[in-house]
């Protein structure tokens, strides 16, 4: 087991996991932070025209992953 960091980015800001999560493989890290992602999102605002997410996953040798997600919002009438 590894233990991996989950960071947040929103936009500029960056919120450092300082915690993490002991994990068995890269893998588990990479569906965790995908899975974290889609919760961020049901979270967010959704008064914002656009809105970019992302998580960069780490473990003590450094950044190993990331999960990205984009979505736009728009009135079309």
């Amino acid at each position: 087991m590894k233990r991996y960091s989950f960071d947040i980015r929103g936009g500029e800001e960056l919120a450092l996991d300082e915690e993490g999560m002991m994990l068995p493989s890269i893998e588990a890290a990479q569906r965790e932070a995908a899975n974290s992602l889609a919760d961020l999102a049901r979270d967010i605002s959704r008064g914002a025209e656009m809105q970019h997410l992302s998580i960069e996953v780490r473990n003590a040798a450094g950044q190993v992953a990331e999960a990205h997600l984009g979505w736009i919002v728009r009135r079309l009438q």
